[in-house]
C-alpha cells in the first residue's frame, strides 16, 4: 500500500481509504463480521478511515472506534464529521458552533481518541462558511479537540467556497469515472494546498452489471439506496460496463486507478462488507490504468 501526503497538512495517508458507513455500519451486519473488515484492512496497510455520526443510523462511528480499540492506532488517520447527526429516526443538520463543539466531544469518547486527526464539516452551505464561523472552529481546534479542518460536500459551489479558506485543510468530493468535472476542481483544490479526498470512486457499483435474482440482505439495502437516490448515475454507469471482464486489471481497480490518476487526489475511500473487495480494492494501490482502458474510459465520459 503506498502512501500520500495530504496537501499541506503534514499527514500521510494511504492511497486507498476505508469508509465505516453505509450496511458496514448496520446492525444487519454482524459486528465481528465489521470489525473483521477494519482489521483485515489495517494488514493491507489502510491508514485513512472515515466515519462520522450520522451514518449508519449513528452506530457506524461507534462500531469503528469498538473496532480499532486495543489496536495500535498510531500513524493512523482518523476522519470523522461534524453538522449532522441521527437523532430520533433521521439525519438531523446542525452547524452550529456549540452543536460542533458537543459532536466533537462525543466523537473522542466513541472513537477512543484525544484528538481528532481530521474532521470535516459534513455538507456545509457556501453562506455558513462565514469569518465568525470559521473563527468559532478555530478556537475548537486551540483547544485541542483537532488537528486538520475539512470541508465534505458533492456541490463544487462549496468547495470553491472551501478553497479560498485558509483555515480549511482538505476538501472531501466526490470522485469517480462518472464525474469527470472534478478533475479540474480537484486540481484547483491542490493548487490552493488542500488536501483532496476521493468519495464515491466506485461510483457505487453503478458501473458493474448487477445480478438482480437472489439478492442477499446486503445486495438488496444498497440496490434500494441506489433506486431511491441514484437513478441517474445507475444509467450512466451503464456505458461503463467495458471496465468488467478483462484479465489484466478488475473493474473496481481500474476505477479506482482513474481515481487516483486525477492529479492532486491522496486517497480514495471505499466501503465494502466483503473482504474480497477490500483485498481487490487495496492491490489498486500503485496500478496505472493500462492505455487503451484510458482512452476508452475517455471517450465514454465524453459522451455524458
Amino acid at each position: 500500500m503506498l502512501t500520500r501526503p495530504l496537501g499541506r497538512t503534514g499527514l500521510k495517508v494511504s492511497e486507498i481509504g476505508f469508509g465505516a458507513a453505509s450496511f458496514w455500519g448496520h446492525p444487519a451486519f454482524p459486528e465481528a463480521e465489521a470489525q473483521a473488515m477494519v482489521h483485515r484492512a489495517l494488514e493491507l496497510g489502510v491508514t485513512l478511515f472515515d466515519t462520522g455520526p450520522a451514518y449508519s443510523r449513528g452506530r457506524a462511528e461507534p462500531r469503528l472506534g469498538r473496532a480499532l480499540s486495543g489496536r495500535d492506532i498510531r500513524g493512523l488517520v482518523i476522519a470523522t464529521k461534524v453538522g449532522t447527526r441521527f437523532e430520533g429516526g433521521r439525519v438531523r443538520r446542525d452547524m452550529s458552533l456549540s452543536a460542533i463543539e458537543a459532536s466533537l466531544e462525543e466523537s473522542l469518547r466513541r472513537l477512543g481518541l484525544d484528538v481528532l486527526p481530521l474532521v470535516h464539516l459534513h455538507g456545509p452551505a457556501a453562506e455558513e462558511l462565514t469569518p465568525d464561523f470559521i473563527g468559532g472552529l478555530q478556537r475548537l481546534r486551540g483547544k485541542g479537540l483537532f488537528q486538520s479542518l475539512g470541508v465534505n460536500s458533492f456541490d463544487p459551489a462549496v468547495i470553491e467556497a472551501a478553497l479560498a479558506l485558509p483555515q480549511v485543510d482538505t476538501v472531501m468530493v466526490d470522485i469517480n469515472v462518472l464525474r469527470p468535472e472534478r478533475v479540474v476542481l480537484a486540481g484547483r483544490a491542490a493548487a490552493a494546498g488542500k488536501g483532496v479526498l476521493a468519495g464515491m470512486p466506485l461510483a457505487m457499483g453503478h458501473t458493474a452489471p448487477r445480478a438482480w435474482r437472489n439478492l442477499g440482505i446486503r445486495d438488496a439495502w444498497y440496490l434500494a439506496r441506489a433506486l431511491k437516490t441514484h437513478r441517474a448515475d445507475m444509467v450512466a454507469g451503464r456505458r461503463f460496463r467495458f471496465l468488467h471482464g478483462r484479465p489484466d486489471i478488475t473493474g473496481a481497480q481500474a476505477a479506482l486507478a482513474w481515481t487516483l490518476g486525477v492529479p492532486g487526489v491522496s486517497s480514495a475511500i471505499i466501503g465494502t462488507t466483503r473482504l474480497a473487495h477490500l483485498e481487490d480494492g487495496a492491490a489498486a494501490s500503485g496500478l496505472a490504468l493500462p492505455p487503451d482502458l484510458a482512452a476508452r474510459i475517455a471517450t465514454a465520459q465524453a459522451l455524458t
